[in-house]
């Protein structure tokens, strides 16, 4: 072991559409998140950076008596998700704590959106503007931080479609950043749901964060205890969930639409391009119609009325 005090790094680069699902294997074994960045190619012609749609997982284990251990039962479980669809190996490499740490705030700069969209990570200290809806961020989860372009255009359509005054329902609420950007858009009351038990709490402390766990209630829950009605709040006219494509084909087929108040919209991300029209498929016969379709790259939101 080269540093007791220093960290080994684990990355493994994957389709964007896999990238979730190696992120929260990732998770599991890292106890400060994980983090995901878009790989991308520069364009000569055009002077700038585009995604090429893969997506580079990255997590930081802590080097102590269960390092090995934890190493194995990561490749073992990567391995099992190899089995379901062609996934590369994990790649390691050991680097020093405060290396790690520059790598977080690599990672996590203030990220601009939409018309007054600011996303900070919760170490950088920029006041708060009128002008701004800013919105604080700790990246100790899998992903939801901001920097996904789905989550991004998410963030636009809620701040396009607005939510002044309105009920939100956020079905898998993550790091809680849509709940929270709902919050601080003005909306009546916010419940957001997510079937992963460790991300509510990460969920909640970024809502104590940005000062609006008054207003949002995150619980571990799914689209199925909405609609019995576990917490209160059963219908809204702003509907979230950036999950993944099948999950989202799922949860359509189960009821998803039928949380939508008449006339209000839901906003769905986490779909790729190539995915969006067997999203839409399962809209088909459930009071759905598209509004928009929102795109950065391969990925696509696609906003529907009721």
């Amino acid at each position: 072991m080269d540093d007791a005090n220093g960290w080994l790094e684990a990355s493994l680069v994957c389709s964007g559409e896999l990238a979730e699902a190696v992120a929260e294997v990732f998770s599991r074994f890292t106890p400060d998140g994980v983090v995901l960045n878009s790989i991308t190619v520069f364009d000569n012609e055009e002077y700038e950076e585009h995604p090429t749609g893969d997506m580079q997982v990255v997590a930081y284990l802590p080097q102590d008596e269960k390092l090995e251990e934890t190493r194995q039962r990561l490749d073992e479980a990567i391995f099992y998700l190899g089995l379901i669809t062609p996934i590369p190996p994990v790649s390691y490499r050991f680097i020093a704590d405060q290396d790690w740490m520059a790598a977080w705030k690599m990672n996590y700069k203030p990220i601009r959106l939409g018309q007054k969209l600011l996303i900070l990570p919760a170490w950088v200290d920029e006041p708060d503007s009128a002008d701004t809806t800013t919105i604080r961020i700790s990246p100790d989860m899998a992903f939801g931080t901001g920097t996904h372009p789905s989550t991004q255009l998410c963030l636009i359509a809620l701040e396009r479609y607005g939510c002044q005054e309105m009920d939100v329902l956020d079905i898998g609420s993550g790091s809680g950043i849509l709940s929270i950007a709902a919050a601080h858009m003005g909306a009546a009351s916010v419940l957001g749901v997510d079937t992963d038990e460790n991300s509510v709490p990460s969920a909640r402390k970024n809502a104590r964060l940005n000062k609006v766990n008054d207003q949002v209630q995150l619980e571990v829950g799914s689209l199925q205890d909405v609609l019995d009605g576990r917490y209160g709040l059963q219908k809204a006219p702003r509907v979230l969930a950036n999950i993944l494509a099948p999950v989202l084909a799922g949860m359509l087929k189960d009821g998803l639409a039928e949380i939508v108040s008449p006339s209000g919209l839901l906003i769905l991300g986490g779909i790729l391009e190539t995915q969006a029209e067997m999203v839409l498929a399962t809209t088909r016969d459930r009071g759905l119609t598209l509004v928009e379709t929102l795109q950065d790259g391969d990925w696509v939101v696609l906003v529907l009325r009721r």
